[in-house]
């Protein structure tokens, strides 16, 4: 049950989020990851401490010699941080991965607060990024940037759903764990309606990288020949287990345990 997925992303030095998160999620599940690094980040579970950019010409070089030997069922995209990599990035897939399905997870605030993209290329990665995605993997504060309204309850995440399917997206997993409930509720929307997956809110710290690796998870699945459906389905049981067994690790926000597995055929 291979798959392969190149993944377009950012660097974690912890360990816990970005290209390495990719990276553990997509092996845990069985895949085959291969990467373009956008930027290297000094950063631990207390936060980011610090963020290099790669020069778009290597980004641009990284996709283009995967593509053209490895090759990639799906692309997963994740930390860009500005407008000229995000130009660099729709220029790269329109030359070498055109017509591979996109899984953008429109990274923009880490877990302690810092910034990972500019307030300018929200407008860029609205208008060039999203209608080139499969589906979007937004949390609630990225659904509000990209929609342009607040998202405070669950009525308002399926508002904000809609809106981003009509900004060209033809899937939205919208979510909803910053909402204050003891209920965590996502929502899978596409044209044929919305579906809404809640499970019980698990208290902890040890949640940094939850995004990337949803986001992976799904491009995983997709990836192996699932139905959207049945990837959102495998990447929150994926997700949860992994939170369930995360190793404490750090003294902010830690990492997940992406070694943990999932029964497949239990999923439903």
């Amino acid at each position: 049950m291979r798959g392969r997925i190149l993944v377009i992303a950012g660097s974690d030095s912890g360990g816990g989020a970005g290209i390495q998160a990719d990276i553990k999620t997509i092996t845990a599940l069985g895949a085959f990851a291969a990467t373009a690094i956008t930027a290297l980040t000094a950063q631990n579970t207390l936060g980011v401490h610090g963020v290099m950019p790669v020069p778009p010409d290597f980004i641009r070089r990284q996709i283009e010699v995967v593509m053209t030997d490895i090759g990639a069922d799906v692309i997963k995209i994740g930390m860009l941080g500005d407008v000229v990599t995000i130009e660099t990035v729709c220029d790269a897939l329109a030359g070498f991965a055109a017509g591979v399905p996109v899984v953008l997870d429109p990274v923009m605030v880490a877990k302690g607060g810092h910034a990972l993209l500019a307030p300018e290329a929200v407008d860029v990665l609205r208008r060039r990024l999203l209608p080139l995605a499969a589906v979007i993997t937004p949390n609630l504060p990225e659904a509000e940037a990209l929609a342009g309204t607040v998202i405070g309850t669950e009525a308002e995440m399926r508002v904000a759903a809609a809106m981003l399917l009509g900004l060209g997206a033809p899937a939205v997993l919208l979510k909803g764990g910053h909402l204050a409930s003891g209920t965590v509720i996502d929502l899978l929307a596409t044209a044929r309606g919305v579906e809404a997956f809640a499970a019980p809110r698990i208290e902890t710290r040890h949640t940094h990288g939850t995004g990337c690796t949803t986001a992976s998870a799904v491009a995983a699945g997709l990836a192996q020949g699932f139905s959207l459906r049945d990837a959102v389905i495998r990447a929150r049981a994926y997700v949860r287990a992994a939170i369930l067994s995360a190793p404490g690790y750090g003294g902010g926000h830690g990492p997940l345990d992406h070694a943990v597995t999932v029964d497949v055929g239990r999923l439903a």
